[in-house]
């Protein structure tokens, strides 16, 4: 039984810790923490930031709720095929204005589409005679989101010039031309879904008992799993519009911080986006910090290389996902 107060440190040093890793991400390049000559460098800085913490934030819930949704610990936007559902949408968007000679349409109504179509297409071919089985699940999501990525290079390499300007953003990357508007109205969808997942947190956690037990003390299973299906679309959605489809982070995130401080889904949602805030920030940081003159790496590529492992360690305890 984890205590109320170290839940409450734990949450308290999640948030200090965040917002050291913006210091940080503030701090690195010409003039540290002081305001730089240049007002366009320091706004590129705001802007990396401000959507570093976006993406983590909405990443790391929507990993949490995806994995309430499925009851399954191993799942999360990236290995279920949303990051790359949405994503592919996306660029077949780009690639239908560019073939019909049109303006560009409108990138977060396709992401939603395509994430929300992706975690439909997983959960139903991932279903046997009514029942689901977490490794099959899984097995399911990693072929689906190879596909949509596969599709989407595909997709990509049709463009003119071959799409350069889209391999980055497949790979995860924070595009430095956002606007504040739409990084404010992305960030405050976000805060909307993850607060209202909050109030849900002890709904959720009898949910997550099991169907039966879930109706006997009055939860609305059907309601329920209809707002963590399009809360987890919508996080998702967000976080690849902002910067591409980013790996790990939603598998992460909650899977360290449920060690911390336990299964209770209300402060489980707050120190998942508090950790993936922080992770995808301090990735950033790197990035900037192995700046070199071939230009900088895709944030997917360093947070792919810090989830990797975890994923096989998982994958290696399958009694972990009978849990």
């Amino acid at each position: 039984m984890f205590k109320p107060l170290r839940t409450s440190t734990v949450l308290l040093g999640l948030f200090t810790a965040c917002l050291a890793a913006i210091v940080l991400r503030l701090s690195l390049g010409p003039g540290g923490l002081s305001i730089p000559d240049s007002a366009d460098l320091w706004s590129l800085r705001l802007t990396r930031a401000s959507v570093g913490v976006v993406v983590g934030a909405a990443l790391g819930a929507g990993g949490v709720l995806l994995q309430a949704l499925l009851r399954n610990p191993l799942a999360s936007p990236d290995i279920m095929g949303l990051s790359s559902g949405a994503g592919l949408a996306v660029i077949a968007g780009a690639f239908v204005a560019y073939s019909l000679n049109t303006q560009a349409l409108p990138a977060a109504p396709l992401a939603l589409l395509g994430s929300i179509a992706a975690l439909a297409l997983v959960y139903s071919l991932s279903r046997r005679r009514g029942l689901i089985d977490p490794v099959t699940m899984v097995l399911v999501g990693v072929i689906i989101s190879i596909m949509c990525a596969a599709a989407g290079l595909l997709l990509q390499s049709l463009l003119p010039d071959r799409g350069l300007a889209t391999v980055r953003w497949l790979l995860g990357s924070i595009d430095e031309s956002t606007t504040p508007g739409r990084i404010a109205s992305l960030a405050a969808l976000a805060a909307v879904i993850i607060a209202a997942s909050v109030r849900l947190g002890p709904t959720i956690d009898a949910a997550c008992l099991g169907d039966d037990e879930a109706v006997s003390v009055g939860v609305p299973l059907a309601r329920l799993r209809v707002f963590l299906f399009l809360a987890s679309g919508t996080l998702t959605a967000a976080a690849v519009i902002l910067a591409g489809p980013i790996g790990f982070v939603g598998l992460v995130c909650p899977h360290l911080v449920r060690l911390a401080i336990g299964p209770a889904h209300r402060p489980l949602i707050l120190g998942s986006s508090l950790a993936g805030a922080t992770l995808v920030v301090l990735a950033d940081a790197l990035v900037r910090a192995l700046d070199t003159s071939a230009g900088r790496l895709p944030i997917g590529v360093i947070t792919s290389l810090l989830g990797g492992p975890l994923l096989i360690a998982l994958l290696r305890r399958p009694h972990h996902a009978d849990r």
